[in-house]
């Protein structure tokens, strides 16, 4: 194979990967949408459990990689958590920390 082709292999490949990075909003959205029997819709809760809405994307991926990995106590949670990818975690609490919170 030629340096040519070889440039442009990477190339098509580099932006392939591009492309694949890029979240489709109904993506995250559908991901959260998961949450809701527990934690509202848009992650507005109405009982005592926390919302999500408005919570950082920080503290969010903090907490469910703690759920994940065992660390941090829970009913549901910890076998909820190990049910995503990191990339679906990370598009969830994007999608939640741009919500409106809650008005109490």
């Amino acid at each position: 194979m030629t340096a040519f082709r070889i440039a442009g292999l990477a190339c098509a490949l580099g932006v392939a990967n591009v492309f694949a990075q890029e979240a489709d909003p109904a993506v995250a959205r559908n991901l959260a949408a998961t949450c809701a029997a527990c934690h509202g819709t848009n992650g507005a809760s109405l009982t005592a459990l926390p919302s999500l809405a408005g919570m950082s994307r920080e503290e969010m991926v903090a907490k469910l990689r703690e759920y994940k990995a065992g660390t941090r106590q829970g009913t549901l949670m910890p076998q909820l958590a190990k049910g995503y990818a990191d990339d679906q975690i990370e598009l969830a609490a994007r999608w939640f920390a741009a919500q409106p919170p809650p008005r109490r």
